[in-house]
């Protein structure tokens, strides 16, 4: 009888290899089991990274907290307030102002002190040196009268303050005590976007709280801060961690910490941390002279688009495009002027407009520095002597063209008109054409022109009659952008413009 293979049982040889394939499997299965179990009884080494996601290595932050607290300390701060009473209550006895609104009375006497009460603040430092210099934010301190300092062994010292400057945003406190331990200052300069960074501060009051998370970009430019080139982390950072530091995973102090966005008043994931490099050149001044000296170039600048960027014949955008001179200035003496690119200073390049005051600001007052600009399409290299911010000079007007009456341009779409010298005056402007009505669907209007601006040049050549303006507007290229400045109230702009 014929069986099929499928009936017939495996050889002697097939059946061995059968049985040590099975207890192989068994053996595996078991040293598997073991070693997962003995990996979850196990937490990961101090100092080393742990097994997150398949692929993914997490650093351990516990090492770093431990020898990196100690040298962050809570800042308390309390001021007297005035406290106004308002009209409608005003006059009310002293007992019913304390009873309902916490006020300690008004007095009665024209000498009687107004109300006030006592308001009080928390913020984090971090210190400096053993015998108590401590950094933090000039907001955590400013406009108080009691500072007191808070340290790891909670001993609490009045502190003074050495110094502070606003536009840092960094102020330099002393305590009296002696071998405390002290931060180790690193450099933002070798941070990278993406790189591990840890926080020590007193959010909302809690004592030594770490968090962490990473750079989420360098050198960002904020409104009314141009001095400071932050530092943008993910890192939760609450009230009460400003004047804290930023921790690379080497434990260096690389920022301090000082702003959030925030529309809750909470962590969005939007921190923003001044680079240790300029904190400590703040540090450095104040110790020595007690304020900072900044140099001050005396220009307006904005943002190069593409489409000036093409106007100027250049490859990209980059630089920071001046479209205003401020009179008696280091700009001004040394020959910059209004549409000139700046590409580098000091020998640091210039990318994006941001990255210019940053840089003057730490380069040094009345020594020769060198300047590399685009004008005219062409590179040019100016030597410049920076004043010191605040020491400005000012100039005396000059004198405005006669008036004449308005006059339409259909090429550019614009009706314009002499300005009378009080206006150019209240600008600092020596010249300059008014616009009086802009086409709607027009150049002008498409480049964003609006009735009341002043036209100052038009492709870097100067506008100082309504004729001027005519002749001018005859011999323009047709079809490309050209750059138009103009001045807005106060404020000057290049737009770039496509003639029809």
């Amino acid at each position: 009888m014929i069986k099929s293979n499928a009936a017939m049982g495996p050889s002697p040889k097939a059946a061995h290899f059968i049985k040590v394939a099975a207890n192989g499997l068994v053996l595996l299965l078991v040293l598997m089991t073991l070693n997962l179990a003995q990996a979850q009884a196990k937490p990961p080494t101090e100092g080393t990274a742990a097994q997150g996601a398949p692929g993914m290595m997490l650093p351990d932050f516990s090492k770093l907290a431990r020898d990196h607290s100690p040298t962050v300390v809570n800042i308390s701060t309390t001021r007297e307030v005035e406290q106004r009473v308002p009209p409608q209550f005003r006059g009310l006895p002293d007992e019913m102002l304390r009873h309902f609104f916490g006020m300690p009375g008004q007095g009665q006497g024209e000498g009687d002190e107004r109300p006030s009460r006592k308001e009080s603040s928390l913020g984090s430092g971090f210190i400096i040196s053993e015998d108590g210099f401590i950094v933090t934010n000039h907001h955590v301190i400013d406009g108080a009268d009691d500072i007191v300092v808070k340290l790891s062994d909670r001993r609490e010292m009045a502190a003074e303050v050495v110094g502070s400057d606003k536009r840092s945003d960094i102020a330099l406190l002393k305590i009296d005590a002696e071998g405390l331990p002290v931060a180790d200052i690193g450099t933002a300069k070798n941070l990278q976007v993406g790189q591990w960074v840890l926080a020590i501060g007193e959010p909302f009051g809690l004592d030594y709280s770490v968090t962490h998370g990473i750079v989420s970009a360098l050198g960002r430019t904020l409104p009314n801060d141009t001095y400071v080139p932050f530092i943008q982390t993910d890192v939760p950072i609450n009230p009460g961690n400003s004047g804290g530091p930023l921790l690379n995973t080497a434990g260096e102090v690389v920022g301090v910490n000082a702003q959030i966005f925030s529309n809750s008043g909470g962590s969005m994931g939007l921190s923003f941390s001044i680079p240790i490099d300029i904190a400590m050149n703040v540090v450095k001044q104040l110790k020595e002279n007690g304020k900072v000296v900044r140099g001050f170039l005396g220009v307006g600048i904005q943002e190069v688009s593409g489409d000036l960027a093409e106007s100027f014949g250049m490859e990209r955008p980059m630089g920071a495009l001046v479209n205003s001179i401020s009179p008696d200035s280091a700009a001004e003496a040394a020959g910059v002027e209004p549409g000139d690119v700046i590409l580098s200073f000091a020998g640091k390049t210039i990318d994006k407009s941001g990255d210019l005051p940053p840089v003057v600001g730490s380069s040094p007052v009345g020594e020769p520095l060198q300047m590399t600009i685009l004008r005219n399409g062409e590179r040019q290299k100016l030597t410049v002597e920076l004043k010191a911010l605040g020491d400005m000079a000012v100039a005396e007007r000059r004198q405005a063209p006669e008036s004449e009456g308005p006059d339409r341009n259909d090429a550019l779409g614009v009706a314009v008109e002499a300005v009378p010298e009080e206006a150019l005056a209240q600008r600092d402007l020596p010249f300059g054409v008014g616009i009086s009505d802009v086409k709607h669907g027009g150049p002008a209007y498409n480049a964003g022109m609006k009735p009341g601006d002043i036209l100052v040049t038009i492709n870097f050549q100067p506008v100082k009659t309504v004729a001027q303006f005519n002749q001018l507007m005859e011999n323009m290229p047709k079809g490309r952008s050209i750059p138009i400045r103009i001045v807005r109230g106060k404020r000057s702009m290049f737009l770039p413009v496509v003639l029809e």
